[in-house]
């Protein structure tokens, strides 16, 4: 939902949206609303880059705690990672379409940037923030808390085990999430209306207007009696991920993190390019496994064709009237095959990497399944 919104409705129980961000938008002066609006969103693109750059200097992607990758010194200057994500096209459109989830995007990564440089409780509060916007950063909770174990012990900090700094650190996030929760409760009037309408609305997907994601042409085809279960199904699905990365992928959880990023572009209710550019902001992190990938060129490709062909799908059946829902809902699927495409094949990168690592003789030698 685009920032102009805020001026048409500030009752927050006819939009979805948290209602701390009704004030901020509410606030600005009719006449200056669209220039304030254009400097706030550049201004958090900025925030992001150099959440970015930071995240990159770190160099955690290469060699973290328990993980060093033989080809750490395959690597992006820091500049270029920031440039990199300012000058994708999904970032800019991003911003020129100004939607709210621009400030969920600065709010995961700020969260990911105080982690590597072992400020645990900036990243707690912060991804809090990105949770009680959108909801599913919240999933990202468990990723990053072994981030920020493995950054605090990486820093000499006092070691503590993993279940003491569990605990501290969810009990940071929860309580950081409530205060925004009761903030919302007092400044609607001590109503929780807004629950329903601001997380409702993703749990339940009461509004299947198309966009570029899964869910609403399976459910607009679904017959009301299965509707509960198929959207337990549909969320247990995406939550299925979180536990696998984190133990499959332990000695590097910031590749988690980037994974279940591109795994929610992909499966969330209502994604959009802006998702998508916040995984790909996270890719050139990991420029050393990039020789590794087999089907880059097939996957790129499949990006732009999605792209190119996804608004003229649209227009032939919204605008023209010569197609159907089957036209933009097809090109949609071609996008998550891409998207999914990308995140299988950094996925193998990874895995690639790290057997090599253990088995050096394999280095260079075609992995086969028998």
């Amino acid at each position: 939902m685009a920032a102009f919104s805020t001026r048409r409705a500030l009752c927050p129980s006819r939009i979805a949206q948290a209602p701390l961000f009704l004030p901020l938008f509410a606030l600005i002066p009719s006449q200056l609303f669209p220039w304030v609006t254009v400097l706030l969103y550049i201004l958090a693109d900025l925030l992001c880059a150099l959440s970015v750059i930071q995240i990159a200097e770190s160099g955690v992607a290469s060699s973290s705690r328990l993980f060093t990758s033989p080809r750490k010194n395959i690597k992006w200057d820091s500049v270029a990672v920031g440039a990199a994500y300012l000058f994708n096209p999904f970032t800019i459109a991003t911003c020129l379409a100004r939607p709210t989830s621009v400030f969920s995007n600065c709010a995961i990564l700020y969260a990911i940037a105080s982690a590597v440089n072992h400020r645990s409780a900036k990243s707690m509060l912060a991804l809090a923030f990105a949770a009680y916007l959108s909801l599913y950063p919240a999933l990202l909770l468990p990723p990053l808390i072994l981030l920020c174990h493995d950054e605090s012990i990486a820093a000499e900090h006092p070691k503590t085990s993993i279940t003491a700094s569990a605990s501290k650190l969810s009990s940071f996030f929860i309580g950081s999430l409530a205060w925004f929760m009761i903030m919302s409760y007092l400044l609607t009037g001590q109503s929780w209306e807004f629950l329903q309408s601001t997380y409702g609305v993703h749990l339940l997907l009461p509004d299947l207007t198309p966009n570029v994601g899964l869910w609403w042409y399976f459910f607009i085809e679904m017959f009301d009696s299965f509707r509960q279960f198929f959207l337990g199904v549909f969320w247990l699905h995406l939550l299925g991920y979180v536990g696998g990365l984190c133990i499959r992928l332990r000695k590097q959880p910031l590749f988690v993190l980037t994974t279940l990023v591109g795994l929610f572009a992909i499966f969330q209710p209502y994604p959009s390019i802006s998702d998508a550019s916040l995984y790909f902001a996270f890719l050139p992190l990991y420029s050393h496994i990039f020789p590794l990938m087999r089907y880059a060129f097939f996957a790129v490709a499949t990006i732009l064709y999605a792209t190119l062909l996804g608004p003229a799908f649209y227009y032939l059946w919204i605008y023209a009237g010569s197609g159907n829902a089957n036209f933009f809902y097809a090109i949609t699927l071609v996008w998550s095959l891409g998207l999914s495409i990308v995140v299988g094949e950094c996925l193998f990168a990874v895995l690639r990497d790290e057997w090599e690592l253990e088995r050096p003789e394999m280095k260079g030698k075609d992995v086969r399944r028998i």
